[in-house]
């Protein structure tokens, strides 16, 4: 069983050994509905506004699929590194989706030597994107292709978060205000940069939060407008954490995990000016896409936090109340599958993505 650990909302750090068993949180009852199957490393969804989906796959494609499950390639995608971790990442809708037809498709830009996280917006037109402009390209560029993050969200105000990885190489990048990895940027919808954002003259203007190792999950609570991060440790040490501009997160001063070899990564696990996690998990869960519940279908459900987990095959609901973390619950284990991404959709019913040779899958109730 995995050990889960969560800062309170007020009041000291607290770690707890949590057995599933001992949560008080009872588990829905639902039914997993395929909805499309033999998709070749699926990473990311988005529901359109007609129940359909866009799907992208890590190796470079974008698929369109309808509702009985019947795929077509999308014409006019970017050219992707496809090597380690790199490739298609995050496919997100603009938030007047309907009257502009604006996607965001973030991927591996670049070379073994000089690659980096990017993102296209294009016009989705019924089998193909047109009109595709690079918006962003992370700087500085790196050899490494590990650690991309590629996550992004729209929040309320219209501008579009991204998260970028350390590079894994690179971790000390993460605290440097100069340098885009290991970061949270944030932009306008066309990819220019926000007069209100928190480092106006101080290094990369894009930046909106720092010093995170690997985060590849981002859901905002639609009601508080709290933004919600996850992001990979090490060997133990994944985090979930409430994001705020300017904010410090810590990577590589501070760290839950050990590096791979079993050192250190840091003897400190908190330091003035640095945030705590909300929540980490040791060992690791290797957490994958983030959902928040908001729809109308599992009001037990009602605000709690989706995360899939590569490692232990489940999607883990994160049983919030208050902005506390009062439980968890191991969920859809029957899969079998490694999870890749959780995603809310537009008709209110959940949506889980399955790594490898995936599958979506809907949740609804039993």
């Amino acid at each position: 069983m995995r050990n889960g650990f969560f800062r309170a909302a007020t009041g000291p750090l607290t770690a707890l050994a949590m057995g599933m068993a001992s949560w008080t949180a009872i588990a829905a009852d639902y039914q997993l509905v395929p909805v499309a199957s033999e998709l070749a490393n699926p990473w990311s969804v988005a529901q359109l506004p007609d129940n359909s989906f866009l799907v992208t796959l890590r190796a470079g494609k974008l698929l369109h699929i309808d509702g009985e499950g019947n795929s077509v390639e999308i014409a006019g995608v970017p050219e992707t590194y496809f090597a380690g971790q790199g490739g298609f990442f995050d496919i997100v809708l603009h938030p007047e989706f309907e009257s502009n037809r604006f996607v965001y498709l973030s991927y591996a830009h670049g070379t073994p030597k000089a690659n980096g996280t990017a993102i296209i917006r294009a016009v989705l037109t019924e089998d193909a994107l047109e009109q595709a402009e690079q918006i962003l390209l992370v700087a500085p560029q790196k050899d490494t292709p590990q650690h991309y993050g590629g996550r992004m969200l729209f929040l309320p105000d219209g501008t579009l978060l991204l998260s970028t990885g350390d590079g894994f190489e690179y971790r000390e990048a993460a605290q440097d205000q100069t340098n885009e990895l290991g970061k949270v940027l944030r932009i306008n919808d066309d990819g220019s940069v926000p007069t209100d954002n928190p480092f106006k003259g101080v290094g990369s203007e894009r930046v909106w939060t720092y010093g995170h190792r690997n985060p590849q999950g981002l859901a905002i609570d639609d009601k508080t407008g709290t933004v919600y991060l996850h992001e990979h440790g090490p060997r133990g040490g994944d985090e979930i954490n409430i994001i705020e501009p300017a904010n410090n997160y810590g990577w590589p001063a501070i760290s839950y995990g050990v590096d791979y070899s079993g050192a250190y990564v840091s003897p400190f696990t908190e330091a003035a000016g640095m945030n705590q996690p909300l929540l980490y998990w040791v060992p690791s869960i290797a957490p994958s896409g983030m959902a928040l519940y908001q729809g109308q279908h599992f009001p037990q459900w009602q605000g709690d936090l989706f995360v899939g987990a590569l490692v232990d095959m489940e999607v883990r609901r994160v049983d919030l109340e208050n902005g506390q973390v009062i439980g968890q619950e191991s969920l859809f284990t029957e899969l079998e599958a490694r999870i890749r991404d959780v995603r809310m959709g537009s008709d209110g019913y959940l949506y889980v993505l399955t790594d490898g040779k995936g599958q979506l899958i809907r949740v609804v109730p039993q």
